[in-house]
């Protein structure tokens, strides 16, 4: 009978648009990301929430448990958990502190009000400026984060469950009576470089899918340098959620894989590592017949190295290397100009 149950509990879920196999690979990412935070010390980040509060987490630390929630507002599980994660705003009392925190990517500020006002959400929003998805080593959406009263991180995760219940309550204990209170962890720099058009490309260089080498800036080319931004599900997954971005996905891809044929140019794919591994990256690869060297960005350093939000975002560097032009969405025709004018 049990097995019986469990058949029918994932059909129920494919018919909504919901796997249980999609789960479990989202509750075993969000537990890879939190190996090397669970025990740590939390970070002392002063964010501000989209309504211009302020909020020091540092401050918190000794004082409340604090409970993070990284979301967005195309993402299902998301919204399937959000009365769950309004209900602990709720009831939280004065020992715990709820905080939704919006990862940043291709989402808005109108889009997040929009969404607070649909779903009634009351508790402080912050929009994330990627120094939190550094810290807390963002992977999904939802990310669950709960750091104890103690200033350390004790659970990681990504379903809304008995486990995720069990670890808020047991946030909520009272630190050591002697003894440093955690939440000295390093606050990720929020000066590290940034480049952007009229910038020299960084010196470096990253592994493609076939682990060879792609340097930014290559000695002796004669040829500009062209990033194209993206995310593996972003066609699929979000042709329900957000079919314009969708759309814009296969756009930018169908019009650089014609773009590049004409080898006028150096193709580098960056995709973000949100809900992606070098697995579901090489089947975007094979499914999708991408020519172009790719890359995963899996700790998101290039996508904050180069501001990118949205995808898909397409940057142009001359062949000295100088960043010439960015192109957002489905700006197919400036991309080729741009390409024309090199």
């Amino acid at each position: 009978m049990g097995a019986i149950m469990r058949n029918l509990t994932i059909i129920v879920l494919l018919l909504i648009g919901t796997s249980a196999a999609a789960d479990t690979t989202g509750q075993q990412r969000a537990e890879a990301a939190g190996r090397g935070l669970v025990g740590a010390p939390a970070p002392r980040l002063v964010v501000k929430t989209i309504d211009g509060e302020t909020i020091d987490l540092g401050s918190l630390y000794g004082k409340k448990a604090v409970y993070l929630k990284f979301w967005a507002t195309w993402c299902v599980p998301c919204r399937e958990q959000m009365p769950h994660f309004e209900h602990t705003y709720e009831t939280a009392g004065p020992d715990l502190a709820v905080i939704a925190i919006n990862a940043g990517f291709d989402d808005s500020l109108e889009e997040i009000q929009r969404y607070r006002h649909q779903f009634g959400i009351t508790m402080p929003i912050v929009l994330d400026d990627g120094r939190l998805d550094a810290a807390f080593n963002l992977r999904v959406t939802p990310q669950h984060i709960v750091i104890g009263r103690d200033g350390l991180i004790q659970f990681v995760g990504h379903l809304a469950d008995q486990r995720l219940d069990a670890a808020l309550l047991a946030a909520r204990a009272p630190p050591p009576a002697t003894g440093t209170i955690g939440g000295t962890g390093a606050q990720p720099p929020i000066d590290a470089p940034h480049y952007g058009v009229g910038d020299q490309l960084p010196v470096q260089s990253v592994k493609t899918l076939e682990g060879k080498s792609f340097q930014f800036q290559k000695h002796g080319a004669a040829q500009p340098t062209v990033f194209v931004f993206l995310s593996p599900w972003c066609e699929s997954y979000l042709a329900t959620t957000r079919p314009a971005i969708s759309a814009s996905c296969r756009n930018a891809r169908e019009q650089v894989s014609a773009l590049a044929r004409a080898r006028h140019a150096r193709w580098l794919g960056v995709a973000s590592g949100l809900w992606a591994t070098p697995e579901d990256l090489r089947k975007y690869q094979a499914d999708y017949k991408v020519r172009i060297p790719l890359t995963l960005d899996e700790s998101g350093m290039l996508f904050r190295a180069f501001r990118v939000t949205n995808v898909p975002t397409v940057l142009v560097a001359d062949a000295s290397g100088k960043i010439v032009r960015r192109v957002e969405f489905d700006d197919t025709p400036g991309l080729r100009a741009a390409l024309n004018g090199l």
